[in-house]
């Protein structure tokens, strides 16, 4: 059973409770399902998909540090054929209905369409979650969610593709995130996940005069963790506010006073990520914890 509670309405269905698992670090259920409760979640936001298949990023892949981890996974899937042969209809089965959201990534916006004619029939899910701000891939992403123009381009193009909810994740490293709001929901967006990682990067320690290594495969990565709830927060705080839309709030949620924090900046929605790493059962805590006293 999920937490006790009213629920949540957004984008066209009730979530039973606020608390998601964030994209990319539950895959796609089944590789979290034996350590996680899904039924006590309000839902999950699956690993990004692409055209094709992907291996992601050369090892290692995260490095933690004070402040929280630093990763860069590259975008690692099966390519959509197998996400909608084999993963949807295992979430459609595992997770209540209308409780999944689906992450799409591409290098250009003609992979971001050829994904969401791929899936927009399929079952299993309620909602796409545009990634338009990766900085963890050396293919694309951060662009989009940094320039108006490139973004306006985005969310048009899938909002004629799809009639399906479109929620759009924004970078927190940007002049004006309200403002790439603003353009995103004039374009056909219902909604917005705040915030993704911020770029970064961490080297090793010099060994033998060997010179500057960097600690993770790629190099540079996204930082995520607990630096990042202030950070969210007050994006979360100032997207709400210029556009009225639904916000999903994710970043440094760590207990279920941290997801309050994103409740009060005025999010419909928080989304647990790297806590789940450390603690698979991290967003379960959280959700318990709203249910005994939520914000408001």
């Amino acid at each position: 059973m999920s937490p006790a509670g009213p629920g949540v309405q957004a984008f066209g269905t009730t979530f039973p409770n606020p608390v998601l698992l964030a994209a990319g670090t539950a895959g796609f259920g089944r590789e979290v399902a034996q350590v996680t409760n899904l039924a006590r979640l309000g839902g999950l936001v699956t690993k990004a998909v692409t055209p094709e298949p992907r291996a992601g990023a050369p090892s290692p892949r995260v490095a933690e540090f004070g402040g929280g981890m630093l990763n860069a996974v590259g975008l690692a899937n099966p390519g959509v054929d197998s996400v909608r042969r084999v993963e949807l209809p295992w979430l459609a089965k595992w997770l209540p209905p209308g409780r999944a959201i689906v992450n799409v990534a591409g290098s250009g916006v003609d992979d971001y369409v050829r994904v969401l004619e791929h899936l927009d029939s399929a079952d299993g899910f309620v909602a796409f979650e545009l990634n338009a701000s990766c900085p963890n891939t050396s293919r694309g992403g951060l662009e989009f969610g940094a320039d108006p123009r490139t973004l306006r381009e985005l969310v048009s193009a899938a909002r004629r593709t799809t009639r399906k909810p479109l929620i759009v994740k924004l970078s927190p490293v940007v002049p004006d995130v309200a403002a790439l709001a603003e353009e995103a929901a004039a374009a056909g967006a219902d909604g917005f996940t705040c915030v993704n990682t911020i770029p970064g990067t961490l080297y090793r320690e010099r060994d033998g005069g060997a010179g500057r290594r960097a600690r993770l495969g790629l190099g540079p990565g996204g930082v995520s963790g607990p630096a990042l709830l202030a950070v969210g927060t007050l994006a979360t705080e100032r997207v709400v506010a210029r556009t009225g839309l639904p916000v999903i709030g994710v970043g440094g949620i760590r207990s279920a006073a941290d997801a309050r924090q994103y409740l009060a900046a005025g999010a419909t929605l928080v989304a647990v990520g790297t806590a789940s790493l450390a603690d698979p059962r991290a967003a379960e805590r959280i959700a318990d914890g709203l249910a005994r006293r939520p914000y408001g």
